[in-house]
Formats: C-alpha cells, sequence, structure tokens
C-alpha cells in the first residue's frame, strides 16, 4: 500500500509541523516529503524523500537534477518529478529576480523618494514611507491633501497602513507649496502627534520630512527628534 503523508502517525507528519513550527523546524527530508506527497509500496513518502537526497547527494544537486535524472529513481513518477522541478524552478526564479526594493536609511533617500510624488504639488499632500526592519521600503502612499494641520490631525490612517503592511517603522512627509521647507508651528504639533501616536502603537515615526521646491527639511537630521527613541 502507498504511504501518504496522511497515513504517518501525527508526530511525523511533516505538513502539520509546517503548519505548528515553521520551514525553518523541518529537514530538507521532511520539506522534499511534502512536495511529494506520497510515497510507494516499499518506501514510505519520507523514506522516499531521503533516498532522493542521498542518490542526489545534496539539496543542491537535487534541485539541479534533470526529468530524466528523477524518473531513474525508483517511487518517483512524472507527477512527482514534475512537482519537485516546478519548485525549485520557481526558488531559483525569486533568487534571480532583481531586487528594487530601495533602502531608506538616511534624509536625503527618503527626500528622494518623496519628491518624486510630491514636490511641485500646489496644495499640501501627506505622505507616509513605511519601512520594514532591514530599512526597506515595503509601501509608499499620499495619506490626504489639503491644510496640513487639518490632513493629519488624525493620524489613525497612517497607522492603519502601517499595521496592514506590517511595517517596523515609518517616515511622515509632506510638501510646502510656497517651496520654503522649513516648519511651521504646526508642522512641530503635528510631528509630536505623530510620534506619541507611533510610541503608543509600537511604529516608530523615524523622521519628518518636508518637501520644498529645491531642498528639503529633516526634524531628525535638524535635532527634533530625539535620536535616542528613533533614527535611521
Amino acid at each position: 500500500m502507498t504511504t501518504r503523508i496522511q497515513d504517518l502517525p501525527a508526530q511525523e507528519r511533516p505538513r502539520e509541523r509546517f503548519a505548528e513550527k515553521g520551514a525553518s523546524a523541518l529537514s530538507s527530508a521532511e520539506l522534499v516529503a511534502i512536495l511529494l506527497g506520497s510515497g510507494t509500496q516499499e518506501r514510505s513518502v519520507l523514506a522516499l524523500a531521503a533516498a532522493l537526497l542521498a542518490d542526489f547527494g545534496s539539496l543542491e544537486r537535487l534541485a539541479d537534477a534533470t526529468l530524466q535524472e528523477l524518473l531513474a529513481v525508483k517511487g518517483i513518477k512524472m507527477a512527482k518529478a514534475i512537482r519537485l522541478m516546478t519548485a525549485f524552478a520557481l526558488g531559483k526564479r525569486i533568487q534571480s529576480t532583481p531586487n528594487n526594493r530601495f533602502l531608506i536609511d538616511s534624509p536625503e533617500k527618503a527626500f528622494t523618494e518623496m519628491a518624486q510624488e510630491i514636490q511641485g504639488e500646489k496644495i499640501e499632500v501627506l505622505y507616509v514611507l513605511l519601512r520594514d526592519a532591514r530599512k526597506f521600503l515595503v509601501h509608499k502612499e499620499a495619506i490626504g491633501r489639503g491644510i496640513l494641520d487639518k490632513v493629519i490631525m488624525h493620524p489613525r490612517e497612517v497607522f492603519h497602513s502601517a499595521i496592514r503592511h506590517r511595517a517596523h517603522s515609518l517616515i511622515i512627509g509632506h510638501n510646502h507649496p510656497s517651496g520654503d521647507p522649513n516648519p511651521s508651528n504646526s508642522d512641530l504639533e503635528m510631528t509630536q502627534i505623530f510620534r506619541s501616536a507611533g510610541r503608543l502603537i509600537g511604529i516608530p515615526v523615524v523622521d519628518h520630512v518636508i518637501v520644498g521646491r529645491d531642498g528639503y527639511f529633516s526634524f531628525w537630521q535638524k535635532g527634533l527628534l530625539d535620536p535616542r527613541e528613533t533614527g535611521y
């Protein structure tokens, strides 16, 4: 009788262990077994996966195996061979895809990312850059348009977006249609509102960047945000 994954004892089922503990908790043989789905009358699915790795010598060599090489292994038929080759092909494709994510680790880079979107706008636009734990940009969007103190009196929209995209930190920004990037009293007040909200939620506000006609003003760069709390 062919041994399928669901026929194994509960503690040995790799799919269940994957769901409970994640891929890092499983051996290469267990991951391959999930792809295979079932074994043969002579070998359990785990034994077949282990045999595959032993026959090819390593996971890397298995990933490079041709269809004919896989079909030459006892117990591997066309469906299993294609399933394995598809999984490995997707992994290789991901590795070969250029990383287009933008690293935001300075006020200059934050300004560059925002300026192309809001510089030159005739009304004030509140913009947000969301970063992951490695400071790569994961999402950016315009949150509101209009008079700034009316736009950002409600930071909930910013942090709703940050939570939805699982951001580790964020940078807020807006433009000054006048072209002068120096902050107003309203800008200073709103920055503190955002800082307090970020501190409460656990998603720190790294900086507030004001985009002007020919440059920018960074609250972090000017020392208006406590570097002990946040920073690039």
